[in-house]
């Protein structure tokens, strides 16, 4: 970076960079929660490369009104020299492309310098998924002789039968499910309610992991912090956090022998493809995922139909 400013000749620069880009930040950190009603994972990702870009602004010695879509194009190059993957880069702009807007709406500046700017394309990726047998291998794993065992196979089951984010997932609440209706009731993206189906095993299976197994691990709850709603807790009987189910998944992936990358969200993705496979309607599909944008859930359509291509080259006698 050519531009970089000498520091000891620039103090009072630095230093007036250092205060407006903190307190614009925080400002827009308020916003995402405030106003857009982001998850706080998603407030975190925002920050994070929000604060990455107003680091380098300071390091070119440029002040934050300054800033054109010259800057941007630089910004991205060094991205680039700095070996981010095209998707990482296009999740950095489009952080920056909204910390813009914000300063449009909210603080009067004409023009947004990222308008003009293009995201890198992306290569297509399926997602991965695990095949039925699989599925039944992971869900069958806990040892439900524990109330660990007992909370992890519900969790599992619940994973699985409603498609649900595992941030939804650790977000549910005792009173989320309504067993008559066999109905969950979830809070996605930007905290939009939708309600998902659940079949009765999975149901039931909740219901015997609250009358037993949960009530076991909440006694371990410190009495000074008082009950709690959280639906699956953990050895503290406090809510389960979407790290501590990740772990949870990655020693049952473990132990059944499947393939190592398999995440909580790849139960997610077979959710959606067994669903398809099985002739579902992909706008009914959408909806239990909670998709607002119908592209996002046509991946899922590609993965079916290389699936399918897969089997008939396979099977059939001439191919």
């Amino acid at each position: 970076m050519d531009e970089v400013v000498n520091e000891a000749q620039n103090a009072e620069l630095i230093k007036e960079l250092k205060q407006e880009p903190i307190n614009e930040l925080d400002q827009f950190v308020k916003y995402l929660s405030a106003e857009r009603n982001l998850s706080p994972n998603s407030v975190d990702g925002y920050t994070r490369d929000v604060r990455q870009f107003l680091k380098f602004i300071e390091a070119t010695g440029k002040r934050i009104q300054d800033v054109d879509h010259r800057t941007i194009r630089t910004y991205l190059g060094f991205l680039q020299k700095q070996n981010y993957s095209r998707r990482s880069t296009a999740r950095k702009l489009s952080s920056v492309r909204a910390f813009f807007s914000f300063r449009q709406h909210h603080k009067g500046i004409e023009k947004n310098p990222t308008e003009i700017i293009s995201a890198p394309k992306l290569e297509k990726k399926l997602p991965n998924f695990l095949q039925e047998d699989a599925v039944d291998l992971l869900l069958e794993a806990p040892d439900q002789s524990t109330p660990y065992g007992v909370r992890d196979k519900a969790m599992l089951e619940m994973l699985y039968a409603t498609g649900i984010r595992v941030s939804e997932l650790v977000g549910l609440g005792l009173d989320s499910i309504d067993y008559g209706a066999l109905e969950v009731r979830v809070f996605g993206k930007g905290r939009k309610e939708r309600i998902v189906p659940v079949h009765s095993a999975a149901a039931e299976m909740v219901r015997t992991y609250i009358k037993d197994a949960r009530k076991a691990l909440v006694k371990k709850r410190d009495p000074k912090k008082g009950a709690t709603t959280a639906l699956f807790v953990n050895y503290r009987g406090e809510r389960l956090t979407t790290h501590g189910v990740r772990l949870i998944m990655n020693k049952y992936v473990r132990e059944v022998g499947l393939s190592r990358g398999i995440t909580p969200h790849a139960i997610r993705h077979s959710f959606a493809t067994h669903l398809l496979e099985a002739g579902a309607d992909l706008r009914y599909v959408q909806e239990l995922l909670g998709h607002v944008d119908l592209s996002s859930t046509q991946v899922y359509t590609h993965l079916s139909k290389a699936r399918l291509r897969d089997i008939y080259m396979r099977s059939h006698p001439r191919a």
